[in-house]
Protein backbone atom coordinates (compact mmCIF):
# COMPACT_ATOMS: atom_id res chain seq x y z
CA UNK A 1 0.00 0.00 0.00
CA UNK A 2 1.06 3.69 -0.78
CA UNK A 3 0.10 6.92 -0.26
CA UNK A 4 0.42 10.14 -2.72
CA UNK A 5 1.06 12.65 0.59
CA UNK A 6 1.71 15.96 -0.99
CA UNK A 7 1.88 17.77 -4.81
CA UNK A 8 3.42 20.57 -6.19
CA UNK A 9 3.18 22.76 -9.38
CA UNK A 10 4.41 25.51 -10.96
CA UNK A 11 2.57 27.64 -13.60
CA UNK A 12 3.17 26.85 -17.02
CA UNK A 13 4.19 28.96 -20.03
CA UNK A 14 7.55 31.45 -20.22
CA UNK A 15 9.60 31.73 -16.67
CA UNK A 16 12.36 33.54 -17.75
CA UNK A 17 15.64 32.96 -15.70
CA UNK A 18 14.60 28.96 -15.15
CA UNK A 19 16.11 26.22 -15.01
CA UNK A 20 15.78 22.54 -15.24
CA UNK A 21 16.98 22.58 -11.49
CA UNK A 22 15.29 25.71 -10.22
CA UNK A 23 11.81 24.53 -11.68
CA UNK A 24 12.88 21.14 -10.23
CA UNK A 25 13.37 22.72 -7.24
CA UNK A 26 10.30 24.84 -7.04
CA UNK A 27 8.13 22.14 -7.58
CA UNK A 28 9.55 19.38 -5.28
CA UNK A 29 10.10 22.21 -2.27
CA UNK A 30 5.72 22.79 -2.40
CA UNK A 31 5.26 18.82 -2.83
CA UNK A 32 7.38 17.81 0.24
CA UNK A 33 5.42 21.07 2.37
CA UNK A 34 2.02 19.90 0.67
CA UNK A 35 2.90 16.25 2.50
CA UNK A 36 4.34 17.54 5.96
CA UNK A 37 7.69 16.43 5.73
CA UNK A 38 11.11 18.07 5.78
CA UNK A 39 13.80 17.47 3.49
CA UNK A 40 15.65 14.62 5.46
CA UNK A 41 12.60 12.93 5.36
CA UNK A 42 12.59 12.14 1.83
CA UNK A 43 14.72 8.89 1.47
CA UNK A 44 14.09 7.81 -2.37
CA UNK A 45 14.55 10.50 -5.35
CA UNK A 46 12.69 9.53 -8.85
CA UNK A 47 12.94 12.56 -11.61
CA UNK A 48 12.40 12.53 -14.94
CA UNK A 49 14.87 13.41 -17.65
CA UNK A 50 15.22 17.15 -19.39
CA UNK A 51 16.10 18.02 -23.00
CA UNK A 52 17.50 21.58 -22.04
CA UNK A 53 19.97 19.58 -19.15
CA UNK A 54 20.53 16.00 -20.75
CA UNK A 55 23.02 14.73 -18.32
CA UNK A 56 23.55 11.15 -17.26
CA UNK A 57 22.82 11.45 -14.20
CA UNK A 58 20.55 13.63 -13.43
CA UNK A 59 18.69 12.24 -10.19
CA UNK A 60 22.08 12.80 -8.58
CA UNK A 61 22.59 16.45 -9.79
CA UNK A 62 19.67 17.45 -8.75
CA UNK A 63 19.58 15.13 -5.63
CA UNK A 64 22.91 17.45 -4.46
CA UNK A 65 21.34 20.58 -5.26
CA UNK A 66 18.18 20.23 -3.38
CA UNK A 67 20.21 19.10 -0.17
CA UNK A 68 19.05 15.45 0.12
CA UNK A 69 21.00 12.18 0.38
CA UNK A 70 18.54 9.43 -0.17
CA UNK A 71 18.96 5.78 -0.05
CA UNK A 72 17.11 4.97 -3.50
CA UNK A 73 17.67 7.26 -6.29
CA UNK A 74 17.27 7.17 -10.03
CA UNK A 75 16.24 9.12 -13.17
CA UNK A 76 13.39 7.51 -15.48
CA UNK A 77 12.84 8.26 -19.60
CA UNK A 78 9.82 6.90 -21.43
CA UNK A 79 8.98 9.79 -22.80
CA UNK A 80 5.42 11.24 -22.13
CA UNK A 81 4.69 8.40 -19.88
CA UNK A 82 7.39 9.20 -17.65
CA UNK A 83 5.74 11.28 -14.65
CA UNK A 84 3.37 8.48 -14.29
CA UNK A 85 5.67 5.66 -14.56
CA UNK A 86 7.63 7.35 -11.90
CA UNK A 87 4.41 7.13 -9.98
CA UNK A 88 3.70 3.54 -10.37
CA UNK A 89 7.77 2.73 -9.56
CA UNK A 90 7.44 5.10 -6.58
CA UNK A 91 4.36 3.10 -4.97
CA UNK A 92 6.44 -0.22 -5.99
CA UNK A 93 9.27 0.71 -4.35
CA UNK A 94 7.32 1.18 -0.98
CA UNK A 95 5.32 -1.58 -1.20
CA UNK A 96 8.28 -3.68 -1.10
CA UNK A 97 9.92 -1.06 1.98
CA UNK A 98 12.86 -0.16 -0.54
CA UNK A 99 12.00 3.59 1.21
CA UNK A 100 9.36 5.25 2.58
CA UNK A 101 9.43 8.54 1.21
CA UNK A 102 9.92 8.95 -2.25
CA UNK A 103 9.83 12.45 -4.05
CA UNK A 104 8.93 12.23 -7.74
CA UNK A 105 9.76 15.14 -9.28
CA UNK A 106 10.53 16.25 -13.15
CA UNK A 107 10.63 20.09 -15.20
CA UNK A 108 12.37 21.80 -17.45
CA UNK A 109 12.75 25.27 -19.09
CA UNK A 110 11.70 23.97 -22.52
CA UNK A 111 10.20 27.24 -23.70
CA UNK A 112 13.01 29.83 -23.22
CA UNK A 113 15.96 26.94 -22.50
CA UNK A 114 16.02 26.00 -26.20
CA UNK A 115 15.30 26.76 -29.58
CA UNK A 116 12.46 26.43 -31.46
CA UNK A 117 14.15 23.77 -33.59
CA UNK A 118 16.44 22.73 -31.21
CA UNK A 119 13.08 21.54 -29.53
CA UNK A 120 11.43 19.87 -32.95
CA UNK A 121 15.00 18.14 -33.78
CA UNK A 122 15.04 16.45 -30.34
CA UNK A 123 11.87 15.56 -29.76
CA UNK A 124 11.64 13.95 -33.21
CA UNK A 125 14.33 11.44 -32.38
CA UNK A 126 11.55 9.05 -31.05
CA UNK A 127 11.67 8.17 -34.88
CA UNK A 128 13.67 5.74 -36.33
CA UNK A 129 16.79 6.89 -36.72
CA UNK A 130 17.33 4.98 -40.32
CA UNK A 131 13.45 4.88 -41.71
CA UNK A 132 11.91 8.01 -39.84
CA UNK A 133 14.09 10.88 -38.82
CA UNK A 134 16.13 11.15 -42.14
CA UNK A 135 13.07 12.15 -43.83
CA UNK A 136 12.52 14.83 -41.15
CA UNK A 137 8.98 13.90 -39.46
CA UNK A 138 8.28 16.46 -36.52
CA UNK A 139 6.01 14.61 -33.42
CA UNK A 140 2.77 16.74 -34.79
CA UNK A 141 3.74 14.65 -38.13
CA UNK A 142 3.95 11.09 -36.64
CA UNK A 143 0.79 11.85 -34.82
CA UNK A 144 -1.20 13.21 -37.99
CA UNK A 145 -0.60 9.94 -39.82
CA UNK A 146 -2.20 8.25 -36.73
CA UNK A 147 -5.40 10.36 -36.56
CA UNK A 148 -5.51 10.31 -40.52
CA UNK A 149 -5.62 6.53 -40.40
CA UNK A 150 -7.97 6.39 -37.27
CA UNK A 151 -10.63 9.08 -38.48
CA UNK A 152 -10.67 7.42 -41.63
CA UNK A 153 -11.17 3.91 -39.68
CA UNK A 154 -13.99 5.16 -37.18
CA UNK A 155 -15.58 8.58 -38.61
CA UNK A 156 -14.01 10.89 -36.79
CA UNK A 157 -13.96 14.26 -38.08
CA UNK A 158 -11.36 17.21 -37.88
CA UNK A 159 -14.16 19.12 -35.80
CA UNK A 160 -14.58 16.30 -33.27
CA UNK A 161 -10.56 16.74 -32.51
CA UNK A 162 -11.40 20.42 -32.01
CA UNK A 163 -13.76 19.33 -29.34
CA UNK A 164 -11.25 18.55 -27.09
CA UNK A 165 -8.77 21.70 -27.50
CA UNK A 166 -11.95 23.55 -26.47
CA UNK A 167 -12.88 21.29 -23.40
CA UNK A 168 -9.22 21.77 -22.53
CA UNK A 169 -8.99 25.91 -22.88
CA UNK A 170 -12.35 26.06 -21.44
CA UNK A 171 -11.02 24.03 -17.98
CA UNK A 172 -7.46 26.26 -17.98
CA UNK A 173 -9.60 29.73 -17.82
CA UNK A 174 -10.19 28.39 -14.10
CA UNK A 175 -6.82 27.83 -13.48
CA UNK A 176 -4.08 30.85 -12.50
CA UNK A 177 -1.24 29.00 -13.56
CA UNK A 178 -2.47 27.70 -16.75
CA UNK A 179 -0.13 28.92 -19.97
CA UNK A 180 -3.20 29.88 -21.99
CA UNK A 181 -6.46 31.21 -20.35
CA UNK A 182 -8.16 32.85 -23.64
CA UNK A 183 -11.72 30.97 -24.60
CA UNK A 184 -11.66 29.53 -28.62
CA UNK A 185 -14.34 27.74 -30.45
CA UNK A 186 -14.15 25.10 -32.58
CA UNK A 187 -14.35 27.84 -35.25
CA UNK A 188 -10.92 28.90 -34.01
CA UNK A 189 -9.33 26.02 -33.91
CA UNK A 190 -11.02 24.81 -37.66
CA UNK A 191 -8.82 27.52 -38.92
CA UNK A 192 -5.74 27.82 -37.15
CA UNK A 193 -2.66 26.91 -38.91
CA UNK A 194 -2.43 24.19 -40.37
CA UNK A 195 0.54 21.80 -38.65
CA UNK A 196 0.72 18.18 -39.96
CA UNK A 197 -2.70 17.55 -41.27
CA UNK A 198 -5.17 17.00 -40.33
CA UNK A 199 -3.87 18.76 -37.07
CA UNK A 200 -3.96 22.22 -36.63
CA UNK A 201 -2.21 24.64 -34.44
CA UNK A 202 -4.79 24.48 -31.44
CA UNK A 203 -4.76 20.83 -31.78
CA UNK A 204 -1.36 20.96 -30.59
CA UNK A 205 -0.36 21.54 -26.73
CA UNK A 206 2.60 24.53 -26.58
CA UNK A 207 6.35 23.94 -25.34
CA UNK A 208 6.22 25.57 -21.60
CA UNK A 209 8.87 25.77 -18.94
CA UNK A 210 7.10 24.27 -15.60
CA UNK A 211 8.00 22.15 -13.28
CA UNK A 212 5.56 19.39 -11.05
CA UNK A 213 6.11 16.89 -8.23
CA UNK A 214 5.00 14.79 -5.62
CA UNK A 215 5.80 12.54 -2.66
CA UNK A 216 4.56 9.06 -2.16
CA UNK A 217 4.61 7.60 1.16
CA UNK A 218 4.43 4.33 2.80
CA UNK A 219 1.89 5.62 5.19
CA UNK A 220 -0.29 9.19 5.12
CA UNK A 221 1.47 12.48 6.69
CA UNK A 222 -1.45 14.54 6.48
CA UNK A 223 -5.01 14.05 7.12
CA UNK A 224 -4.92 13.48 3.24
CA UNK A 225 -5.55 9.94 2.26
CA UNK A 226 -5.17 9.23 -1.49
CA UNK A 227 -4.32 5.47 -1.96
CA UNK A 228 -2.50 3.93 -4.95
CA UNK A 229 -5.13 1.41 -5.59
CA UNK A 230 -3.38 -0.32 -8.18
CA UNK A 231 -1.25 0.27 -11.79
CA UNK A 232 -0.60 -1.49 -15.11
CA UNK A 233 1.61 -0.58 -18.33
CA UNK A 234 2.19 -1.42 -21.74
CA UNK A 235 4.94 -0.94 -24.37
CA UNK A 236 3.82 -2.03 -27.46
CA UNK A 237 6.35 -0.38 -29.96
CA UNK A 238 8.77 2.29 -30.42
CA UNK A 239 8.19 4.11 -33.95
CA UNK A 240 5.48 4.57 -35.75
CA UNK A 241 6.32 2.69 -38.78
CA UNK A 242 6.12 -0.75 -36.17
CA UNK A 243 3.14 0.19 -34.88
CA UNK A 244 0.87 -2.94 -34.35
CA UNK A 245 -1.92 -3.01 -36.66
CA UNK A 246 -3.89 -5.30 -35.38
CA UNK A 247 -4.85 -6.61 -31.64
CA UNK A 248 -5.75 -4.54 -28.73
CA UNK A 249 -3.74 -1.14 -27.72
CA UNK A 250 -0.94 -0.22 -25.65
CA UNK A 251 -3.61 1.98 -23.64
CA UNK A 252 -5.95 -1.29 -23.47
CA UNK A 253 -3.54 -3.45 -22.38
CA UNK A 254 -2.24 -0.98 -19.52
CA UNK A 255 -5.57 -0.33 -18.28
CA UNK A 256 -6.89 -4.09 -18.16
CA UNK A 257 -3.48 -4.56 -15.83
CA UNK A 258 -4.56 -1.43 -13.53
CA UNK A 259 -8.21 -2.56 -13.28
CA UNK A 260 -6.78 -6.26 -12.62
CA UNK A 261 -3.99 -4.91 -10.34
CA UNK A 262 -6.96 -2.81 -8.45
CA UNK A 263 -10.16 -4.57 -8.40
CA UNK A 264 -11.92 -1.75 -9.69
CA UNK A 265 -13.50 -1.30 -12.96
CA UNK A 266 -14.67 2.04 -15.46
CA UNK A 267 -17.68 2.08 -13.33
CA UNK A 268 -16.29 3.33 -10.07
CA UNK A 269 -14.59 5.92 -11.83
CA UNK A 270 -15.28 9.54 -10.62
CA UNK A 271 -13.07 11.78 -12.29
CA UNK A 272 -9.80 11.24 -15.37
CA UNK A 273 -6.66 12.49 -15.88
CA UNK A 274 -5.95 11.16 -19.68
CA UNK A 275 -2.88 12.69 -21.74
CA UNK A 276 -3.32 15.17 -24.37
CA UNK A 277 -0.22 15.68 -26.09
CA UNK A 278 -2.79 16.38 -29.51
CA UNK A 279 -6.65 16.46 -29.95
CA UNK A 280 -6.28 13.02 -31.37
CA UNK A 281 -3.86 11.70 -28.13
CA UNK A 282 -6.65 12.50 -26.29
CA UNK A 283 -9.76 10.99 -28.23
CA UNK A 284 -8.27 7.62 -28.94
CA UNK A 285 -6.96 7.15 -25.56
CA UNK A 286 -10.70 8.35 -24.08
CA UNK A 287 -12.07 5.45 -26.62
CA UNK A 288 -8.80 2.88 -25.68
CA UNK A 289 -9.26 3.35 -21.58
CA UNK A 290 -13.20 2.74 -21.81
CA UNK A 291 -14.16 6.49 -20.85
CA UNK A 292 -16.25 6.35 -24.49
CA UNK A 293 -17.40 4.00 -27.07
CA UNK A 294 -15.31 3.52 -30.58
CA UNK A 295 -15.82 6.56 -32.63
CA UNK A 296 -18.08 8.44 -29.85
CA UNK A 297 -15.35 10.62 -27.61
CA UNK A 298 -16.57 13.73 -29.74
CA UNK A 299 -20.31 13.13 -29.06
CA UNK A 300 -19.55 12.99 -25.00
CA UNK A 301 -17.41 15.91 -25.34
CA UNK A 302 -19.88 17.93 -26.89
CA UNK A 303 -22.74 16.96 -24.54
CA UNK A 304 -20.53 18.18 -21.74
CA UNK A 305 -19.92 14.77 -20.15
CA UNK A 306 -15.97 15.29 -19.82
CA UNK A 307 -16.75 18.74 -18.45
CA UNK A 308 -16.12 20.12 -14.85
CA UNK A 309 -19.79 19.46 -14.15
CA UNK A 310 -20.12 16.35 -16.64
CA UNK A 311 -20.63 12.55 -15.54
CA UNK A 312 -16.61 12.48 -16.03
CA UNK A 313 -14.48 15.78 -15.28
CA UNK A 314 -11.64 15.39 -17.32
CA UNK A 315 -7.88 16.71 -17.26
CA UNK A 316 -9.85 19.97 -15.26
CA UNK A 317 -6.80 21.76 -14.95
CA UNK A 318 -6.42 22.31 -19.02
CA UNK A 319 -4.53 19.68 -19.91
CA UNK A 320 -1.16 19.34 -21.65
CA UNK A 321 -3.55 21.50 -24.68
CA UNK A 322 -3.86 24.48 -22.35
CA UNK A 323 -2.55 24.43 -18.86
CA UNK A 324 1.09 23.73 -20.85
CA UNK A 325 3.52 20.90 -21.67
CA UNK A 326 7.28 21.27 -20.67
CA UNK A 327 7.99 17.40 -21.25
CA UNK A 328 8.07 15.28 -18.29
CA UNK A 329 6.47 17.69 -15.80
CA UNK A 330 3.49 17.98 -18.21
CA UNK A 331 1.54 15.25 -17.47
CA UNK A 332 2.33 15.14 -13.88
CA UNK A 333 0.16 18.10 -13.81
CA UNK A 334 -2.57 16.27 -14.13
CA UNK A 335 -1.24 13.92 -11.66
CA UNK A 336 -1.12 17.26 -9.11
CA UNK A 337 -4.73 17.93 -10.22
CA UNK A 338 -6.08 14.67 -9.50
CA UNK A 339 -4.77 14.75 -6.20
CA UNK A 340 -6.29 18.30 -5.38
CA UNK A 341 -9.81 17.23 -6.81
CA UNK A 342 -9.46 14.49 -4.60
CA UNK A 343 -8.63 16.01 -1.40
CA UNK A 344 -11.22 18.76 -2.21
CA UNK A 345 -8.52 21.68 -2.52
CA UNK A 346 -9.42 22.82 -6.54
CA UNK A 347 -11.04 25.90 -5.32
CA UNK A 348 -12.97 27.23 -8.60
CA UNK A 349 -12.25 23.69 -10.51
CA UNK A 350 -13.61 21.79 -7.53
CA UNK A 351 -15.80 18.95 -9.25
CA UNK A 352 -18.53 17.07 -7.26
CA UNK A 353 -16.91 13.49 -6.81
CA UNK A 354 -13.44 12.51 -7.12
CA UNK A 355 -12.98 9.94 -5.16
CA UNK A 356 -11.72 7.58 -7.10
CA UNK A 357 -9.72 8.40 -10.16
CA UNK A 358 -8.21 7.14 -13.70
CA UNK A 359 -4.71 8.39 -14.80
CA UNK A 360 -2.90 7.62 -17.85
CA UNK A 361 -0.08 8.68 -19.32
CA UNK A 362 1.27 8.22 -22.76
CA UNK A 363 4.81 8.35 -24.48
CA UNK A 364 6.25 8.46 -27.92
CA UNK A 365 3.77 7.75 -30.37
CA UNK A 366 1.34 5.80 -28.57
CA UNK A 367 4.03 3.52 -27.55
CA UNK A 368 4.75 3.34 -24.01
CA UNK A 369 1.31 3.47 -21.86
CA UNK A 370 0.73 3.94 -17.58
CA UNK A 371 -2.44 3.56 -16.17
CA UNK A 372 -2.70 4.11 -12.47
CA UNK A 373 -5.69 4.27 -10.49
CA UNK A 374 -6.02 6.05 -7.40
CA UNK A 375 -8.49 5.94 -4.19
CA UNK A 376 -9.46 8.83 -1.43
CA UNK A 377 -9.70 6.45 1.49
CA UNK A 378 -10.50 7.06 5.29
Amino acid sequence: MSYITGVGLTPFGKIDGSTTLSLMREAAEAAIADAGLKRGDIDGLLCGYSTTMPHIMLATVFAEHFGIRPSYCHAVQVGGATGMAMAMLAHQLVESGAAKNILVVGGENRLTGQSRDASVQALAQVGHPIYEVPLGPTIPAYYGLVASRYMHDHGVTEEDLAEFAVLMRSHAIAHPGAQFREPISVTEVMASKPIASPLKLLDCCPVSDGGAALVISREPTTEHRIKVRGCGQAHTHQHVTAMPADGPSGAEQSIARAWAASGAAVCDVKYAAVYDSFTITLLMLLEDLGLAARGEAAARARDGYFSRNGAMPLNTHGGLLSYGHCGVGGAMAHLVETHLQMTGRAGDRQVHDASVALLHGDGGVLSSHVSMILERVR
